[in-house]
This record gives structure tokens, sequence and C-alpha cells, in this order.
């Protein structure tokens, strides 16, 4: 059976490394392909602006001392849709972001899965 994310291309920005291998074990188990993980937020606003086909992205609110909201715009301007991730839930998200799928660390695979799924709008077959 095909999962509903397969072959879907997801950017990940993350500076944590075993957030981010994490990140890349469970979207590859979804059947999804990894972009990244880009590590700061330079790196981030790159592979948004620069990777063709992008699907999705899941984007650590606080990369490496700075916040990913270029990265997030970048992304909003292309029509990319993304998920944050934090650990203080959607309540410590700025009000222009609030709204926006949003996970909240520790997350799971069913958590990934899900806001992954609202985000690009797609249901469960």
């Amino acid at each position: 059976m095909t999962q509903p994310l397969t072959g879907r291309r997801v950017l990940v920005v993350e500076d944590e490394s075993l957030v981010a291998m994490l990140l890349e074990t469970i979207l590859e188990d979804m059947e999804c392909v990894p972009i990244g993980p880009a590590s700061n937020v330079d790196e981030g606003q790159k592979l948004a602006r620069d990777t063709e086909n992008l699907d999705a992205a899941l984007l650590d609110v606080n990369v490496a001392g700075r916040q990913v909201f270029p990265v997030a715009e970048a992304l909003k301007e292309r029509g990319v849709p993304f998920v944050f991730s934090t650990g203080y839930g959607e309540g410590g998200l700025p009000d222009e972001w609030r709204g926006q799928p949003t996970i909240q660390k520790p997350f799971t695979e069913v958590a990934i899965r899900d806001a992954l799924m609202k985000a690009m709008g797609v249901t469960q077959a």
C-alpha cells in the first residue's frame, strides 16, 4: 500500500544533528525524500529558494541561535507549505505565524505525518 506522502520532497531545517537524523529517518519511513538538513538559517534560505520541486518543509523555530522565519518567508513566497517544530508549541510563535501547522518537541512520527498532511492538504487514503 502506498503511503499518502510517498515521493514528497521535504526540506529539513534543524541544527541539532540527532534530531535532524531522526527527522530524516521518519521521513524515509514515510517514503518521503528528505532535502537537507540545513543546520543554519542561511543554508535553509538557500535550499528554500533554490531547490526545485519542494513539496513541504519542517522548520525548527530556533536554528543555531537564529529564528527560522526568513526561511518560512522564502517558502511562503514560493507557495511551499511548511510545519514549524518547537519546544514551546504554537504559543511560542509570533502572532503573524500562529495558525501555521506546528509540532511540539519532543515529537512523534504520527505528529510529523499528521502535520505534514495538514500543511499539504493531503488526506489519508
